[in-house]
């Protein structure tokens, strides 16, 4: 099949999958996380939505990264992360995800402040870690954070906190949605590096 005008949409084939199209432009289309901006008005009542993204964060992970050639999940572009690193932050912040619902629980007025330098990501060095460790570890974290939650009553996930870097108030069921999106903006970054 022939390309479809050079800068714009190639098909490619790669082994044992099908027909696949990638963007031919070398730089991210995914937003850079610290510039998102989040209006957190959707009814508390959303809390089981948001809940099931989080529990189908490590499906999507794995069904990306499946088959995916081990020089291409190890790549650094431009010396930053390569998709099997930005899979091991994924699984690095679970811990800071679980403080907060702790943080949640226990009440007070500011949410557990985040590692901005993600110094834990840089020193892990994902990228000498088999790729089943991730996503196993993965799993396991995050399966614990969704059967936690799914245990709580509802009025717990209208409580509220400050968040820190967004110097927002954010409910409980807001902290979750801002876990998924959180998921996405990585998952997007690793389906992008892993087929351009």
């Amino acid at each position: 099949m022939r390309s479809i005008r050079s800068g714009f949409l190639q098909p490619t084939i790669q082994p044992g999958r099908e027909w696949k199209f990638k963007t031919a432009c070398p730089m991210s289309n995914v937003p850079v996380w610290f510039e998102r901006k989040f209006d957190f008005t959707f009814p508390v009542e959303q809390y089981p939505n948001v809940c099931v993204r989080l529990r189908g964060a490590p499906a999507r992970l794995e069904e990306i990264s499946r088959g995916a050639l081990r020089e291409v999940l190890l790549s650094k572009p431009g010396g930053k992360w390569s998709a099997q690193e930005h899979a091991g932050h994924l699984l690095d912040l679970e811990s800071l995800w679980m403080a907060r619902v702790d943080d949640f629980l226990a009440g007070g007025d500011t949410l557990t402040v985040a590692d901005l330098s993600n110094r834990k990501t840089h020193e892990a060095n994902h990228n000498t870690w088999e790729l089943m460790e991730i996503l196993a570890g993965f799993r396991t974290a995050r399966l614990r954070l969704a059967d936690r939650v799914g245990k709580f009553q509802p009025a717990l996930f209208a409580r509220s906190m400050l968040h820190p870097r967004l110097k927002q108030p954010m409910r409980l069921v807001d902290h979750l949605y801002f876990v998924a999106e959180h998921d996405d903006h990585h998952l997007a970054r690793i389906w992008e590096m892993i087929n351009t």
